[in-house]
């Protein structure tokens, strides 16, 4: 196979379970009773111990290299509570108050953030194509949470409230690492990182204290969730990304709100309206305008951080 349409082929597969792993959240929290906080412990849990030890059989002096330097041990923990923890626990707080289309759709507003951000650090106005993105990320969202009616909400203002929320953690999860990436590589850093949020999480809300019955369907879900949702599609668009580079990669990954979408309404019959089609495909294609890049004076070099949910 061809090594472009290889790389290609799997950076969609890591987004499409990135989808079905939202799906799936939305399905144990609307039939089996479990919240937010109980999952996202678990899955940042288990999900960090997996790639860690996916780290120290593959890049093993970078755990060492980044735990014995003290700012760089700072910096991981910030990255772990302010970028990790946080995205984590909106992304699938919204998909409990909406569903996991909506919540999905809605972090992907995230990249817009970051212009918004990047253009205020170097003092600098956005350039025609960033505008247009920007108008079509606030038009899409108006879409998604009113339907076209101003008075009225289309989601529950929890879910709106969530929405945005991961929005702007899945920003500064983006924007925090990038240092430590460029030093110590993505899985060593996300790795620790998520290892961080899962205990520090975990010791936080407790979940062995919450009534949760956990039947043979809902620990098979989790396990999908930490496996096929997290560590899996991780690893495999690291791999995508160095065959093909960040630019196509993180258009490809815009697969993942589309596979929640789908997964979602095949799965759990949830209905949308044209509105909340339109609301979607308007992010998706904001997302696709900031990913294109000015032709740059040399070739782009391989390589980039995931943009995981």
């Amino acid at each position: 196979m061809n090594e472009k349409i290889k790389g290609s082929a799997i950076v969609l597969l890591s987004g499409t379970c990135w989808g079905f792993s939202g799906t799936c959240g939305q399905y144990l929290f609307n039939y089996k009773g479990v919240n937010a906080e109980w999952l996202t412990s678990y899955r940042m849990l288990f999900a960090g111990i997996i790639m860690v030890l996916l780290a120290l059989l593959t890049q093993k002096q970078n755990i060492k290299g980044i735990l014995s330097n003290k700012l760089d041990r700072i910096a991981l923990l910030i990255f772990g509570i302010a970028g990790l923890m946080t995205c984590q626990y909106t992304y699938f707080a919204a998909i409990a108050r909406s569903n996991a289309a909506t919540g999905t759709v809605l972090q992907y507003l995230g990249p817009a953030l970051i212009l918004v951000y990047m253009c205020i650090r170097y003092l600098r106005l956005p350039k025609p194509r960033e505008v247009l993105a920007i108008v079509l990320a606030i038009t899409g969202t108006f879409l998604i949470a009113t339907h076209g009616d101003i008075n009225n909400l289309a989601i529950s203002p929890s879910g709106l409230f969530f929405g945005l929320l991961s929005a702007f953690t899945l920003a500064v999860y983006t924007i925090l690492p990038g240092r430590l990436i460029e030093r110590w590589g993505s899985l060593t850093v996300t790795g620790l990182g998520m290892l961080i949020a899962g205990v520090i999480f975990t010791i936080v809300v407790r979940p062995w204290n919450m009534e949760q019955n956990v039947d043979f369907t809902t620990a098979f879900l989790v396990v999908v969730i930490v496996l096929i949702g997290t560590a899996m599609p991780f690893t495999l668009y690291l791999k995508g990304v160095s065959i093909i580079g960040a630019s196509k990669g993180s258009m490809l990954a815009c697969i993942e709100p589309v596979s929640a979408t789908v997964f979602s309404a095949l799965w759990l019959k949830n209905i949308f309206t044209v509105f909340d089609l339109a609301g979607f495909a308007l992010i998706i294609i904001t997302v696709l305008i900031l990913s294109l890049k000015d032709k740059p004076k040399k070739l782009e070099q391989k390589g980039g951080s995931i943009n995981e949910s």
